[in-house]
C-alpha cells in the first residue's frame, strides 16, 4: 500500500473517530449530566491507552460514570471495591487444587480474578493496603499478571478507571508516587452547576431508565489506539511539552517559584503522556497533527498527581494545580 492511500485512510479514520466520540458522549449524555469535560479526558486516555485517577467527593457518579462508559463500548466490566482486607489474589486471581474424574490426578487451575477483563473499576483504591495496590502495578503497565511463576496476557484493550475521595481520610492508604506514575491522567470531578442538579434530581427520582446502544467494539478501539500512535506531531510542540516537564524539577529549572515550591518535579513519563494527550485530543476533534494548545490544555490532568508540592508550598497552601498554573504562565 502506497504512503498516499494510507493517508487517506488515516484521514478518513480520523473523521471515523471524530463522528464515533460524537455519538459515544450522546449515548453517555443519557445517564450523565455535565461532566463534559471528565467524559472528554477520560475518552483520551482510553485512545491514548492510558489509565485514569478519577478523585471526588462521594455522590458524584464516579461509578455510575465509568459504569456507563462501560456499557456503551463493547468491553468487558469488572468492579473491584478496595478494602483494607482485600488480598492480591482477590485481583489478580488465584490457584486451586482440581481433582481429573476419571484419572483421579491432582493439579493445579488458574482461576481468574477481575483484573481479566477490558475495563477495570477500581472502585477507592486507597481503602487498600499497599501490597495490594502493588499487584494492580503489573497489570497497568505490562498488560500482564504473572501468578505461581506463569504469565497470563490481559485482553486489550485494558483500560483500569480508580476511584479515590479526597475527604476521607480515616482508614486510607495514600497511593505511592510509583502507583501514581502509572496513571496518565488525575481527574477532579467537580460539583454540578445548579441547571445540573436540577436535571440530575429529576432524572434520579423518576421511573426513567436510559436505553443505551454500543457504539463501538474493542477491535475498533484498537484501530483508533494505533491510529493516536500514528498522528504526525512538529518537534516545536514536542519540545514544548518537554520543557514544560523539565521547568518542574528544582534541580534542572531556573525558576525561582519552583525550586522554593517543588519537592519532586515530573518524570519523563509525563512528557510522554502529554504529547499522547495532544495527538488523541487533536484526531477526536478531527484535527490531523496536535499544537501546543492541546498540551497546555493536557497539562492540570497529566501534571496534577507528578509534582509533588515542598513543605512550604502545603504551609501556604499552593497546590501543584497552582505550581503548573505559574508554569504555562
Amino acid at each position: 500500500m502506497s504512503d498516499k492511500n494510507s493517508t487517506i485512510n488515516d484521514e478518513e479514520l480520523v473523521l471515523q473517530l471524530k463522528n464515533t466520540v460524537e455519538k459515544i458522549k450522546n449515548e453517555i449524555g443519557k445517564v450523565i449530566i455535565g461532566q463534559d469535560q471528565i467524559i472528554n479526558e477520560l475518552l483520551i486516555s482510553l485512545f491514548s491507552n492510558g489509565h485514569c485517577l478519577l478523585v471526588g467527593v462521594p455522590g458524584l457518579a464516579k461509578t455510575l460514570l465509568i459504569k456507563t462508559v462501560s456499557e456503551v463500548l463493547d468491553l468487558s466490566f469488572n468492579r473491584i471495591q478496595f478494602t483494607p482486607d482485600l488480598m492480591p489474589s482477590d485481583i489478580t486471581g488465584t490457584e486451586i487444587i482440581e481433582e481429573d474424574i476419571n484419572s483421579k490426578e491432582r493439579k493445579f487451575k488458574f482461576i481468574k480474578g477481575p483484573v481479566f477483563a477490558n475495563i477495570v473499576l477500581a472502585d477507592e483504591i486507597n481503602r487498600t493496603p499497599p501490597k495490594t495496590q502493588a499487584a494492580l502495578l503489573e497489570a497497568m503497565q505490562e498488560h500482564k499478571v504473572t501468578a505461581a511463576g506463569t504469565t497470563y496476557k490481559l485482553d486489550e484493550p485494558f483500560f483500569v478507571l480508580a476511584t479515590q475521595n479526597p475527604i476521607e481520610q480515616e482508614g486510607t492508604y495514600p497511593l505511592p508516587e510509583a502507583q501514581l506514575d502509572r496513571f496518565m491522567f488525575n481527574l477532579w470531578l467537580d460539583y454540578p452547576s445548579f441547571a445540573e442538579e436540577v436535571e440530575i434530581i429529576k432524572s434520579t427520582t423518576s421511573n426513567y431508565k436510559a436505553d443505551l446502544k454500543k457504539v463501538i467494539s474493542n477491535k475498533k478501539i484498537i484501530e483508533f489506539q494505533n491510529l493516536v500512535r500514528r498522528v504526525p506531531i512538529a518537534d516545536n510542540v514536542i519540545k514544548f511539552a518537554i520543557k514544560l516537564v523539565t521547568a518542574s524539577r528544582p534541580k534542572t529549572t531556573e525558576d525561582k517559584y519552583v525550586k522554593e515550591w517543588v519537592s519532586w518535579g515530573a518524570g519523563p513519563r509525563a512528557s510522554q503522556y502529554l504529547v499522547l494527550a495532544a495527538k488523541a485530543r487533536s484526531v477526536m476533534e478531527g484535527r490531523f497533527t496536535p499544537n501546543i494548545d492541546d498540551i497546555k490544555i493536557s497539562a492540570i490532568p497529566v501534571l496534577r498527581h507528578r509534582i509533588i508540592p515542598s513543605f512550604s508550598a502545603e504551609a501556604e497552601g499552593i497546590s501543584s494545580v497552582d505550581i503548573i498554573e505559574n508554569l504555562l504562565k
